[in-house]
Order: C-alpha cells, then sequence, then structure tokens
C-alpha cells in the first residue's frame, strides 16, 4: 500500500464559493471515515491472524502435553458447556448458625497525669542576687 501526499488545491479552495467548500469539506470527511472503517476492519483482522498464530505457537510449544488428554472428549466437552462445574465441585453450604464476636472495648484506663511524676522545678538565681 503506498501513501500519496495529497496537497489541496489551494487555487480552487481560494476561489470556490461557500457551497463549494461544504461540499469539498464533507467530500474530505466522508473519505476520511471511510479511511477509518477500513483501518478498524484491518486492525481486527490483524488481532485475529495475530492470535491465531499465538494459539498455533502455544500448542507447538506444548504439543507433547496436548497429545494425551487426561479427560475424555465428552468430559472435555462437558467442561466447555458447564465450566463452573468441571473446576469446582460441589460445597456444602455454608453454617447459619456462626455468630460473629462482639465488638472489643479498650477497658478505661487510669488517668495518664495520675502516672506521670514530674520532677520539682528548681528556682533560678536572679543575676541581681
Amino acid at each position: 500500500m503506498t501513501i500519496s501526499r495529497f496537497t489541496p488545491p489551494l487555487d480552487y479552495l481560494q476561489a470556490a464559493s461557500r457551497a463549494s467548500l461544504q461540499s469539498f469539506e464533507l467530500t474530505r470527511l466522508n473519505h476520511a471515515a471511510n479511511l477509518r472503517n477500513e483501518i478498524a476492519a484491518l486492525i481486527d483482522q490483524w488481532i485475529q491472524e495475530t492470535s491465531e498464530a499465538m494459539l498455533a505457537r502455544w500448542m507447538l510449544d506444548n504439543h507433547d502435553s496436548l497429545q494425551s488428554p487426561s479427560m475424555s472428549p465428552s468430559e472435555i466437552v462437558r467442561s466447555l458447556v458447564n465450566p463452573v462445574d468441571a473446576f469446582f465441585p460441589q460445597v456444602d453450604p455454608p453454617i447459619s448458625n456462626i455468630v460473629p464476636a462482639p465488638p472489643r472495648y479498650s477497658r478505661p484506663s487510669e488517668s495518664l497525669k495520675s502516672s506521670i511524676v514530674r520532677k520539682p522545678h528548681k528556682q533560678r538565681q536572679s543575676a541581681a542576687g
């Protein structure tokens, strides 16, 4: 795919009427929208091709483990139809008589002021003394 450089026809655009300019604008916007749709389709195709190539690479890397499946084909199909049943066995319902523990409350502690013993202040001697 080659990309051609587009140089707008400046002489035409300068001499064009308002209706011609509007028509030119709509034509360019339409072309841009079409290109965007083509790009989106190409990106989707690119993602599809890349993911298939990655799957083939994974299968090549794990070819030996894929040859002998531990489950029968019917079990594999059943696991694809009901994946939860295959990987998570039935568990008994939780016990309903579990009572949550009461909230913890801190014991009222003694006043901090009564436990702090302060040293007596020395009186400062004045310089005049």
